[in-house]
């Protein structure tokens, strides 16, 4: 049995196949998620940091791609100072998930206290003006925290996504990420239905670091090296009639903290051609994940598509050689 689905929005639905044994151990760290996140953050957050540390260890695939990433955009840092930006990523990602766990648990004015915004004026004065707005999201841990947020103060909040590839992750992930409302639009049904979404007085949610491939991406800079970077969200800033603000969560394991960051509207996109468009969104990117560099998703082959002539950093075999 299929998720419903209709021509506007993705809505997940419980199978009866989500009992089957098969799917016993995803059930059984979904209940130990859900059991950490009641507790207190000054309890679960120095336990959930060792244990993201561990498996930041374990997981070699994974941390030769953050290795081979922060090689690229951070050559100036010693190794020894990517290494300890990769560690700090692995403790922040369980740590950033877990509160995502409790928002969706408990009532959010139970969390808020530990939420912080830097910058909310200027969200706050385009939903008094009804603005159509398309939130530019960095790839961060606590990515659909600050959407969560804003669906349960009244602003519903409409995004695109990938499927997770266990169904019974995916059926809570995405059950989580509707806590408050809001819409999923599937990747695979393409732009029209978010674009719809946007101009009904949903807010885009739109993350811009993904690697689309060379077909209308613009090869611009990013942090020390360059990235194809599709410029789509200066052509839906148009259609939509819509303006983007770039939006950052950056979690602080030792206030046990969220802080939204929220910078000024691009504006400047409109009249932009689209190899300026692809590197103001890389420029924003840089401007929020450059503080909190242990924040951001670096598992992700963001470096994928290069130039003609260039090997793909992730197929050099030279670095970080696997250990046999």
């Amino acid at each position: 049995m299929e998720p419903k689905k209709n021509n506007s929005e993705f809505i997940p639905q419980f199978e009866k196949r989500f009992l089957h044994p098969r799917f016993w151990g995803a059930w059984l760290g979904i209940f130990a998620f859900a059991g950490i996140a009641l507790t207190p953050p000054s309890f679960r957050d120095p336990l959930l940091g060792k244990l993201g540390r561990m498996a930041g260890r374990l997981g070699k695939s994974a941390r030769r791609r953050a290795q081979i990433n922060l090689l690229y955009c951070f050559p100036e840092k010693s190794e020894q100072q990517r290494e300890a930006i990769i560690d700090e990523m692995y403790a922040t990602a369980p740590q950033a998930m877990v509160l995502m766990a409790e928002l969706a648990l408990r009532k959010e004015k139970k969390v808020q206290d530990r939420i912080l915004w830097q910058g909310k004026e200027i969200i706050d004065e385009m939903r008094r003006n009804a603005e159509n707005v398309i939130l530019l999201v960095p790839h961060g841990w606590g990515v659909d925290i600050p959407a969560m947020l804003m669906a349960s103060q009244g602003q519903q909040v409409a995004a695109m996504f990938h499927n997770q590839g266990n169904p019974v992750f995916d059926y809570m992930w995405n059950k989580v990420r509707r806590r408050f409302g809001g819409r999923l639009h599937p990747r695979n049904d393409g732009i029209k239905p978010f674009i719809h979404s946007v101009r009904q007085g949903y807010w885009g949610y739109y993350l811009p670091d993904q690697d689309h491939g060379p077909e209308q991406s613009e090869f611009v800079d990013f942090f020390a090296t360059y990235k194809a970077t599709l410029p789509a969200v200066g052509r839906l800033m148009k259609v939509c009639k819509a303006r983007v603000v770039p939006l950052f969560p950056v979690y602080d394991s030792k206030t046990h903290c969220l802080t939204v960051h929220v910078r000024p509207p691009m504006d400047d996109l409109l009249t932009a051609d689209d190899v300026t468009i692809a590197r103001r969104m890389n420029e924003e990117v840089e401007h929020l994940v450059g503080p909190n560099p242990e924040q951001y998703t670096w598992l992700l082959k963001l470096l994928k598509t290069r130039k003609p002539g260039e090997t793909e950093p992730y197929r050099r075999r030279e670095l970080y050689p696997k250990k046999k």
